[in-house]
């Protein structure tokens, strides 16, 4: 006879530190078998209770216009007397190949809260982007966030992983029901000492507006569709095809 006992607790300051709620599980077992996981882990994902889909629109800004895109959201968005949540986060995107081409390889990024140092580190699993039809109002992608310690750099590079790039972000994050809009500068990073050390990539601001939700809930796109519309003329939000830019 054994127990299993899972308590799902998201930490506020860790919603803070890393822009989105990461699910911590504790697991207390005895004499439990290895499958017995592996079946609370399947039941989850049959039951939709893991938000495992991420809905994505893009677009930037120039700087010379950002501050009044941001007044705009302080207006729409629900945050409205606090203001909006800064982040500055340094990323660093790995890649491991599954297989030989055309195997697209499987894509992790490591993210890393530069003004909340005690926070825990974040490992984002991001799949292939379905860009769906005409009709699709967003891009959808599977989208996994875990909560590591700061040694997962040297685990991934253990396990063959491949940094990419890397690069620093900084920003504002504003929260409309289940929405949410980054407003985020990109920075290279330089030789020297972080965060000083760094230079803008452009002259311009990515925008974000994202939903993290379980497998088929798709009407919330259509929510993200109207809340966007909202934001034109100052940016205009919609599915990027990274193929495309690619080649």
């Amino acid at each position: 006879m054994f127990t299993v006992r899972t308590r799902i607790k998201i930490p506020p300051r860790a919603i803070n530190a890393h822009r989105r709620p990461i699910i911590y599980i504790k697991h207390r077992t005895m004499a439990a078998p290895i499958s017995t996981a592996m079946d609370s882990l399947s039941a989850a994902l049959k039951s939709n209770i893991i938000p495992n889909q991420e809905y994505l629109l893009q677009g930037s800004v120039l700087d010379s216009a950002v501050e009044v895109l941001l007044h705009r959201l302080r207006g729409l968005c629900d945050n409205v007397d606090s203001g909006p949540e800064t982040f500055h986060d340094h990323e660093m995107c790995f890649s491991i190949r599954r297989g030989p081409p055309p195997e697209q390889p499987l894509l992790l990024r490591v993210r890393r809260a530069l003004d909340y140092q005690d926070m825990p580190w974040q490992l984002r699993y991001i799949g292939q982007p379905e860009l769906g039809d005409k009709s699709r109002p967003t891009i959808v992608r599977s989208s996994i966030d875990i909560a590591t310690s700061n040694s997962v750099v040297e685990f991934l590079t253990e396990l063959g992983c491949r940094l990419d790039f890397e690069y620093i972000v900084r920003g504002y994050m504003f929260r409309k029901g289940r929405m949410k809009v980054t407003v985020s500068k990109i920075f290279k990073m330089g030789q020297g000492k972080l965060p000083e050390s760094v230079e803008p990539i452009s002259q311009s601001y990515l925008v974000e507006l994202s939903v993290l939700a379980p497998s088929g809930q798709d009407a919330i796109a259509e929510d993200m569709r109207i809340f966007a519309e909202q934001l034109r003329p100052l940016v205009q939000l919609e599915k990027i095809d990274y193929k495309r830019l690619v080649h």
